[in-house]
């Protein structure tokens, strides 16, 4: 009897720790995980995410290296050695990395070889926080502890007993230069890896002192140790120094870097560091950690779910990251990657628009605008070094994935309030870029002339992914003509680009209901296969595709016959067996096997061209549907795990996916002033704006059963729309949601309740 007693008492106390709730959060940055989604790999993604050790939007980032030299997978979950602690730009491993360099602690014999040197490690006695990472490396008997600022780290080795301790300084392998000065207890060095290019005049300077005397020092060509000299510059430099340690013991380094020179360098080390211990800057970085998480706070929910939350949000605060650093006069400064000269002023890299676009770019105007404001004045002085708007920088202009959707991101940080930067310069940008082909098919528009006379990138003239092209252009024509309008630009001009943004009218097929490939004849493409992935689309299919109208999603709506048969082709999304082509590409991509075994139809959450696609039952009056599917994806697709997402992460998309729809609400159309209504995960979250009004989203009876909204009132009066007010969130708000099991089919079912589209107005 006993035993059944005991196992009754375990399952309640199991079932109370499932159900417990949290309240009072106030120290948000203990909640994150910085290791969801790093168990990834080249066929299957769980986020492709690395743990970063970092500042928020820092220049810099530190991350134990698990994986080869080069390799984008440059730390993995399921791997068991450590080859060294790498300063990282990298936006993701498909992008690769830049400007960085290793420092791995060895003992006993001396190996600098990335294998040579490795350690094995365990997860059971490794620390990973945004502010901090510690991890006890078995072979060398040490342990290794970071704590970052934004362009500078303080490492602590707590070494064993012996009399061969060594640091092992790696620059890596495409061109590199290191000094070692021993009286100065320091060494200095650059780095000029980078995966994307080229770009020119391109170094990172390093400096690093540690707080030890030195009783050996070499430095390295690739493995081999250069015994007559304490300068090298070849192509893989490296250094090592030595010292004897007694257990216990330890050895203190301060490292800062600079795309600019040593002296700054120099600089931003003294800055930012000065004196202090590695605790102070400990403190300081878990600091700003709170202080910028804390701008948002949720309570009611799980322990998972908190952790889900701030794990995400943790991820949504680092790219872009700065390109910049601040000068001897206290100004902005930055190496240019278009034209590698030192020039004045804000730089950002790190972010793809084709991602960002969605979601991450309106959450920073609604969360962090002023970062946001520093991100648009890079982005003058990328058109103004470059001539081109970057869609994908990492940094500079890489030609990677399709559309112009920098208009999305320019237009709507205007539209939506932020001031005091060139947006005229930054709306000739984009006229230049929507009317222009690139010097590389990523950058302005690749066959703009086909878009412009015809109305669309036709099939059967070898540009791939016309279809995606086309779509993307015409919201990204849309987002011009608002920040035109609203820039009380020509009428005519205004009108051209509002013309244009109906062009995705020019690819959808009535026969089968879908956007479809057209020739340049004006027939469709033959034969047709909804379910290929590629070809005429970009990472999907045309069921993907086919929802890509952000701004006029009441004109879609009317191709389809009207709201009856939308809503039907919605619902088909999730009933479709999640078969595929994947022929165009030759194999089963990643993100194709992140469908297939998802067990939601064709809806691939995974990647980013249908992730807006949950909140459009809205639209067509049955919210409802909305708020079931988005608490699905919530419950089913995210988690603060190492598998904890379901495709790539994407700088910041979709974990902005999950932040906004927790919060119950998601821009489907950015370069617009609303947001569309889902239901909050939380049963209450706080959002402090920037201008000092806060919004309140209060929600007491939700729960796993109550995933539906009853009823709404907004600031006290009843509230029936499918949309919220950006101008108007800015004002503050108290918003209530009473929510139920069932859902309540009477509320949000009035044309008067739907969301903007262009065909609609306002």
């Amino acid at each position: 009897m006993k035993k059944y007693f005991s196992a009754f008492v375990l399952l309640l106390s199991f079932a109370f720790v499932k159900a417990q709730t949290i309240t009072n959060i106030t120290d948000p940055v203990e909640y994150i995980n910085p290791l969801m989604g790093t168990q990834s790999k080249v066929d299957l993604s769980n986020g492709n995410t690395y743990p970063a050790i970092a500042l928020p939007w820092g220049m810099n980032f530190w991350t134990p290296q698990t994986g080869k030299m080069g390799d984008g997978w440059q730390y993995t979950y399921d791997a068991d050695k450590i080859r060294g602690f790498k300063q990282t730009h990298q936006p993701s491993p498909w992008m690769n990395d830049y400007g960085c360099f290793a420092i791995m602690p060895v003992t006993k014999h001396l190996k600098v070889s990335q294998n040579g040197r490795a350690s094995w490690f365990s997860h059971k006695a490794e620390t990973v926080k945004p502010y901090y990472y510690s991890v006890y490396l078995a072979d060398a008997d040490v342990t290794t502890e970071i704590t970052p600022t934004e362009r500078a780290a303080q490492f602590r080795f707590t070494y064993p007993q012996t009399d061969s301790s060594f640091v092992v300084i790696d620059a890596l392998d495409r061109g590199s230069y290191i000094k070692v000065i021993p009286n100065e207890k320091k060494i200095i060095g650059y780095s000029t890896k980078y995966a994307r290019g080229p770009l020119k005049n391109f170094k990172n300077y390093f400096v690093i002192y540690i707080d030890k005397p030195f009783t050996m020092a070499y430095t390295t060509r690739d493995t081999t140790l250069i015994k007559d000299s304490l300068e090298t510059s070849n192509k893989h430099a490296g250094a090592v120094i030595g010292f004897k340690t007694v257990k216990g013991e330890q050895v203190h380094l301060r490292v800062a870097s600079s795309f600019i020179s040593f002296e700054q360098a120099e600089l931003n080390l003294k800055r930012e560091i000065a004196n202090d211990s590695f605790e102070v800057t400990k403190q300081k970085a878990k600091a700003v950690w709170n202080k910028t998480l804390s701008r948002l706070t949720v309570d009611g929910g799980t322990v998972d779910q908190t952790r889900t939350f701030y794990s995400c949000l943790y991820r949504m605060l680092f790219f872009p990251n700065k390109l910049y650093e601040i000068d001897a006069n206290g100004k902005p400064t930055h190496w240019s990657p278009y034209n590698g000269k030192i020039l004045p002023g804000y730089m950002f890299a790190g972010t793809g628009f084709w991602d960002t676009f969605r979601a991450l770019y309106p959450f920073l105007n609604l969360v962090y605008p002023s970062i946001n404001k520093e991100m648009q004045e890079g982005l003058v002085n990328d058109y103004k070094e470059s001539g081109w708007l970057p869609e994908w920088s990492s940094p500079g202009l890489a030609n990677v994935m399709v559309g112009n959707n920098s208009a999305s991101v320019v237009a709507e940080a205007y539209l939506k309030g932020l001031r005091g930067y060139d947006i005229n310069t930054l709306y000739e940008a984009l006229k230049h870029g929507a009317n222009n082909e690139g010097p590389i098919s990523a950058v302005g528009r690749k066959g703009v002339q086909y878009y412009n006379d015809l109305g669309y990138v036709p099939y059967d003239v070898k540009i791939d992914e016309n279809a995606a092209r086309t779509l993307e252009y015409a919201y990204d024509d849309f987002a011009i003509s608002q920040l035109g309008k609203a820039l009380n630009k020509p009428k005519d001009e205004v009108d051209l680009y509002a013309k244009r943004s109906q062009n995705y009218r020019n690819l959808f097929d009535k026969q089968t209901g879908l956007m479809r490939g057209k020739n340049k004849d004006g027939n469709f493409e033959m034969p047709f296969n909804p379910f290929k992935w590629g070809d005429a689309f970009t990472e999907g299919n045309s069921w993907h595709y086919t929802w890509g109208v952000f701004h006029d999603i009441n004109g879609l709506m009317g191709l389809m016959g009207g709201k009856k048969q939308f809503v039907a082709k919605l619902d088909s999304v999730f009933t479709l067996p999640p078969i595929f082509d994947e022929s165009y590409y030759g194999e089963v991509i990643h993100e194709i096997r992140e469908m297939q075994i998802a067990n939601m139809g064709q809806y691939a959450h995974g990647n980013q061209p249908i992730q807006h696609m949950i909140y459009l039952y809205g639209y067509a009056g049955e919210p409802w549907k909305t708020q079931y599917w988005a608490r699905e994806v919530m419950n089913r697709m995210y988690k603060a795990t190492p598998d904890g997402y379901c495709g790539d992460e994407d700088n910041g998309q979709t974990s902005a996916w999950y932040v906004f729809s927790a919060m119950g609400f998601y821009p489907v159309c950015p370069a617009s002033d609303q947001y569309v209504l889902g239901a909050p995960l939380f049963k209450k979250l706080t959002l402090k704006l920037e201008n000092g009004k806060t919004i309140v989203i209060n929600s007491p009876a939700n729960s796993a059963a109550n995933k539906y909204v009853s009823s709404i009132t907004y600031n006290g009066k009843p509230y029936d729309f499918n949309w919220l007010s950006h101008k108007a969130l800015q004002q503050g708000a108290i918003i209530n949601f009473q929510m139920s099991a069932t859902p309540n089919k009477l509320r949000g079912t009035k044309d008067v309740d739907f969301p903007y589209s262009f065909s609609r107005g306002y």
